[in-house]
This record gives structure tokens, C-alpha cells and sequence, in this order.
């Protein structure tokens, strides 16, 4: 083989190798910059879709975060609720988030992070209640979610450590006192999340005094079931007011309602004996 063929090959095989690296790279990228269900945003955020397609990944809300006034010290170090995703990250790259079991959101009165977002992917809008009003304490970053199977208050250790550092303490996080019957002679002080009153700022997560969180705060789309427009609280003029405009013709079909009544019986059935 001359040495121009094989100078040939040598560029053809090292210019192909360049372009798969590239498209690893590339792809890499757009898999690293695709929604991550679990992420947890600031106060104020869009839906995650929403937030992905608005966020310009400027840093402005990391840097009024980092800048907040109440800021808290623990064991001398300060603790930075936001960061900017890296690519080692969970969530996608340069967008902010939030890890509450490290540096939950401490609830600035003023809400600085979501106020200084140029673009409107924190907004007002998401941190208000039914009258309007624009508060840190009607912001929904996530719903805390208990494991009773590992939080030691469900085993009758007495441990308020997640009520305690609530900042909605007896609205997000109440006390349930129930009967030991194993002893007879104490009580349970079980922990019950409310989350029409969560904020999902994940202080109780920080908080929490066993060595993997018994309570962890998730996205309130990953956290939250749906009742759907078939189920109503006829006592909650609220909640009728949110199915007024619900279908009435609206049916649920399965293999087995395709069929008429007569073929479901068991007529003709032999059971064991």
C-alpha cells in the first residue's frame, strides 16, 4: 500500500472516529437537557415543561440566592439553597435546582431568586393564593412524602425533628397522637403532611434525624395522585367549582364492558367441587 493511500485511510478512520465522538457528544447533551421528573425548583417555577422552554439558564436566581438576606450558617459553613446543574447533576445543564436534604429553601420573605428571573420561568403567578396575594408561604416547589416504615416516630420513638422544622408548623406538618397498644402505656406522635399547605422547601428533609430521610419532598406532579373530573367533595364548593365544566357523557370502556350483562354471569360455569 502507497503512502498516500494510507495516508487516505488513516484521515478517513480518524475523521469518522471524530464524528462519533461529536455525535456522542452531542447526544449526550440533549439527553442531559431533557426533563428530569424528580428535579426540584425554585420557588415560583413553571411546570417542568414550561420551565425547561423559558429558563435561559442566566444564573440570576442562583446569585440572589447565594446573596439572600437570611442567611443561615451550619456548623460555620453557610448553607446555598440553589445550583446550577452540571452535567454530574440530575437535572438538566444550567438550569437551577435544589437538593433538600442539603440545602433546602429557607423561605425569603421577598422571594429574591424568583424575582430577579428575567424571563418569567419564576413567576408571581405560581407563588400566589386564591385572592392574588404573592407570598413564599403559597409556593409549591414539591409535597413532602413520609416513609413510615423508616421514620422512627411510626415505631413510637418520640422524634418531632420534620414538625419542629417546619416553617408552616401545624398547617404543612401536624401531630397525630394515637394509642401504643404494643405497650399500652404510650403513645404514638405520628407526623401527617398536609399538602394544600406544603411548599416542598424541603426543611424537614434537612431535618429529619435518620441516616437516609424518612421524609423526602418530591415534584408535586410525581408525588400527587388525581381524582379526575368523576369524583367530587359535595361538601367543598371549591372542589365543585373545579369539575363545573366536566363532561356528563364521559365513559370508561374495558373488555369487560364491552360486553352485554347476560355474558358476564356464570351461567354454564362448572366449578370444582
Amino acid at each position: 500500500m502507497d503512502n498516500k493511500r494510507r495516508s487516505f485511510l488513516i484521515n478517513l478512520i480518524q475523521a469518522s472516529a471524530a464524528a462519533t465522538a461529536a455525535g456522542s457528544i452531542v447526544a449526550g447533551f440533549a439527553e442531559e437537557n431533557k426533563n428530569k421528573p424528580l428535579t426540584l425548583r425554585p420557588p415560583g417555577a413553571l411546570d417542568e415543561d414550561d420551565f425547561i422552554k423559558t429558563c435561559i439558564r442566566c444564573g440570576l436566581c442562583v446569585e440572589a440566592c447565594k446573596n439572600r438576606e437570611n442567611k443561615v450558617i451550619i456548623d460555620g459553613k453557610e448553607i446555598i439553597t440553589l445550583k446550577l446543574a452540571s452535567p454530574k447533576d440530575n437535572a438538566p445543564i444550567g438550569t437551577p435546582f435544589f437538593i433538600a436534604r442539603t440545602g433546602p429553601c429557607f423561605m425569603c420573605d421577598n422571594i429574591p431568586c424568583m424575582y430577579a428571573c428575567p424571563t418569567g420561568a419564576l413567576t408571581p403567578k405560581e407563588c400566589q393564593n386564591d385572592k392574588g396575594e404573592v407570598a413564599i408561604d403559597y409556593a409549591k416547589m414539591g409535597v413532602a412524602v413520609i416513609d413510615p416504615s423508616s421514620c422512627i416516630a411510626f415505631w413510637g420513638l418520640q422524634c418531632t425533628a420534620c414538625y419542629r422544622a417546619c416553617p408552616e408548623m401545624d398547617k404543612a406538618i401536624t401531630i397525630e397522637w394515637k394509642q401504643n397498644k404494643r405497650t399500652g402505656k404510650h403513645a404514638y406522635r405520628i407526623p401527617i403532611v398536609h399538602e394544600d399547605a406544603c411548599t416542598g422547601c424541603g426543611m424537614c428533609e434537612m431535618a429529619c434525624v435518620t441516616e437516609k430521610a424518612a421524609i423526602k419532598i418530591f415534584p408535586r406532579e410525581v408525588a400527587l395522585g388525581k381524582a379526575g373530573d368523576r369524583y367530587v367533595k359535595g361538601w367543598d364548593e371549591k372542589d365543585q367549582q373545579r369539575v363545573k365544566n366536566a363532561s356528563t357523557k364521559t365513559t370508561t370502556q374495558t373488555g369487560r364492558s364491552k360486553k352485554s350483562a347476560i355474558d358476564n354471569l356464570n351461567e354454564g360455569i362448572k366449578w370444582d367441587q
